[in-house]
Parts: structure tokens; sequence; C-alpha cells
């Protein structure tokens, strides 16, 4: 099933309730979302494990390889680019990225549209 595309932005929460590094779920439009905000920007992804396939993406490792701001699974440990969705480990396997912003002290999402 694919999920709902969006136009609009959605607001999530207000960008001081991030904490640097960690990660927050949210319901957008129906889709379970995993927000982060890093020293690089913000970002959002689907929350379900590609690997796994549980909704556990938000509770992952945020790091970096090569100067590359990543995404550890919690459960197989498989890494991510956060700024692609790419699998650094398993090629083929792709994290579903959305667009994220603040806007006036609000984190907002915009569900990726299909292409």
């Amino acid at each position: 099933m694919s999920p709902v595309v969006t136009l609009d932005w959605t607001p999530v929460c207000p960008l001081d309730r991030l904490d640097l590094d960690r990660g927050v779920a949210a319901l957008v439009d129906g889709v379970q979302v995993a927000v982060f905000r890093t020293a690089s920007g913000l970002y959002a992804v689907d929350n379900l494990d590609p690997v796994g396939g549980a909704y556990v993406m938000s509770r992952g490792l945020v790091g970096s390889r090569g100067g590359v701001p990543t995404l550890s699974s919690p459960l197989h440990k498989q890494v991510y680019d956060l700024a692609t969705g790419r699998c650094l480990d398993l090629p083929g396997v792709t994290l579903t990225r959305h667009r994220a912003r603040c806007r006036d002290g609000q984190v907002e999402v915009r569900l990726r549209q299909e292409q």
C-alpha cells in the first residue's frame, strides 16, 4: 500500500523538543515518520525498517561515515545515508526519505511524492 502523498507541510513539533542526534516518531497523514535533528540539519525518513519490517527507525543511532550523516537500524544495524536514504551496507536497499524543515521554530514534514 502506497502512502498518501501530501503537497502540504505537516507540523510535527517545536524544534527545541528535538534533541540533537536523537529521533522522534510522528504520524504524518497516516504514515509513521522518524524525524532527526543533526548538526547538519533536519531529516525525515520512514519509521519502517526496510530490512527488519518493524517501525523502529526513530530509535536508530545517528552517526556519520566519511562525513555523511547516517542512521543505523536498531534491529540489525544496517547503516543508511540520511540525505539519500541509500543503505551503505546492502546494495539496492533504501529507506524512504521525506522533506523536513523548520519554519517559525516549528518542525514540519512533507511526505515524499511517489514517482
